[in-house]
């Protein structure tokens, strides 16, 4: 662990400097081309370059919020944004967008003007004009791509919006080149209506730039909502539903801040699970939804539920367990159409048997409530285990001990072979462990009655017998 965190931190400033790269050459292209369509604009008089002009200097402004944002976006969690800080991309591209449709407001205005109400403008389309549109067609295909790569490598809104609007710019270029050849063909020609081409490409521009506004506008407000793609909940949904062991999915939602993508399920799992597969099922749904969102923050809530699965014995331990007690030797009985039930109910030795009593009639009631149908309900109390502080014992002779084992042998006529076997004095009792062999195919619940028998000859033969241990196992 030591060594990947390192690398994860380094893989994460790489990216932080590889984002922040192409946004900062962005905005120095936007202030290349915004200041060359100014003074070309201006001296040839033509507003569609001054239209360009305008959209570029909106690049500007969109390049720079576009480093500010990634620079913002990059920091960490803290208090008061827990989430991260990835909005501000799409506060970045929000306020782009208005930008962007301010200035087509200006245009339209503008254009609008030079048609109908004033006089004619005269346009000097000179080889500069034409020249700063090829050089601007060249800047803006090589920032849209680079700003493309990062935005699609990263999932950078406020980059993608940043490549989008050097793309429109492109096709906007063409349209005011294609309207300066139109006025140059009518001033030629003297031709009227193409000399005001111009102003027609102006329109043009606008209309590109609100249409491209409207749906940076739109990305930019889903995610501020947080809404989600299409699709996304039933890709995910999919993919989990793939976990084996899982009941359901009981919730699940999504969310989107600039690049990061945060996804909550809640999932359903059988309530006697081992607490180490519920969180290995966990982990397997964490993979499962970042197998179709690779770089979501995956928090997965996991609910107990009851299966037709379950069997009554697990029913009554799982009960149990609930009001901290420990049930085995559970049993049901069938006698002439009634059942009944019987368990050995294991209570904390410092209870007192009133209290302990008081909380076996509590779990016999839940029982009865769980298990509709019971005519009766015995419980065994019994301590559940001996205190855990170390216990002083003394080794005692063993001899005692082996000729009795010697003898239940003989009285049985079965082979067990006895060995490993310990006899210690603890106060004033004997505490006996043993191993034991028998057959391979010898079921659990046999080698369970032998030890049973075993441990009861044992105590019907030796005095001051305590704790007896018994472990068996296969012959080889």
């Amino acid at each position: 662990m030591s060594d990947f965190q390192p690398k994860i931190h380094a893989e994460i400033a790489h990216a932080d400097r590889e984002k922040r790269g192409v946004a900062f050459w962005s905005l120095m292209a936007a202030v290349l081309l915004t200041t060359i369509k100014v003074v070309v604009g201006i001296w040839t008089n033509s507003l569609g370059i001054l239209a360009e002009a305008a959209h570029s200097a909106l690049d500007l402004i969109a390049a720079a919020m576009t480093l500010w944002a990634v620079r913002m976006s990059s920091l960490p969690a803290d208090r008061e944004h827990s989430y991260g800080h990835g909005k501000f991309e799409n506060l970045s591209a929000l306020f782009e967008t208005l930008l962007l449709l301010v200035t087509c407001a200006w245009i339209i205005y503008e254009s609008a003007n030079r048609l109908f109400f004033q006089a004619a403008v005269e346009v000097k389309p000179r080889v500069w004009a034409f020249l700063v549109i090829v050089i601007s067609v060249a800047v803006d295909f090589s920032r849209s791509r680079a700003l493309k790569k990062a935005a699609d490598k990263y999932n950078s809104q406020a980059l993608e919006a940043d490549a989008l609007h050097f793309s429109t710019d492109i096709w906007s270029s063409l349209v005011v080149f294609f309207g300066l050849i139109c006025v140059l063909i009518g001033q030629k020609f003297e031709v009227d209506w193409l000399e005001n081409a111009d102003s027609v490409a102006a329109l043009c521009v606008a209309g590109i730039v609100v249409w491209v506004s409207f749906q940076l506008g739109k990305k930019s407000i889903d995610d501020l909502l947080d809404s989600v793609p299409k699709g996304w909940h039933e890709k995910v949904e999919d993919a989990v539903k793939q976990v084996a062991g899982l009941g359901e999915i009981r919730k699940l939602r999504l969310r989107r801040a600039g690049p990061e993508v945060f996804a909550d399920v809640t999932v359903a799992v059988e309530r006697a699970a081992a607490f180490e597969k519920v969180h290995d099922l966990s982990d397997a749904v964490e993979a499962a939804v970042r197998g179709v969102l690779p770089e979501a923050d995956v928090v997965v809530h996991v609910e107990p539920v009851a299966t037709d699965a379950e069997d009554v014995t697990t029913k009554v331990r799982l009960l149990a367990a609930r009001r901290e007690l420990g049930a085995h030797g559970i049993r049901i009985y069938e006698e002439r159409g009634q059942r009944w039930l019987e368990l050995h109910l294991e209570v904390s030795e410092s209870l007192t048997l009133d209290e302990a009593h008081r909380k076996a009639s509590e779990f016999e009631r839940a029982l009865r409530e769980a298990l509709p149908g019971l005519e009766r309900i015995v419980t065994h109390l019994e301590p559940a285990g001996d205190s855990t502080s170390t216990i002083r014992a003394e080794p005692v002779g063993e001899n005692g001990i082996r000729q009795v084992l010697e003898q239940f042998r003989l009285d049985h006529r079965m082979v067990f072979d006895p060995h490993d076997l310990h006899v210690q004095q603890i106060g004033d009792e004997l505490s006996v462990s043993l191993h034991c062999t028998l057959a391979p195919a010898t079921s659990i619940a046999d080698a369970h009655d032998f030890t049973v028998r075993l441990e009861d000859y044992l105590r019907s033969r030796v005095k001051r017998l305590g704790r007896v241990v018994i472990h068996v196992e296969p012959q080889e």
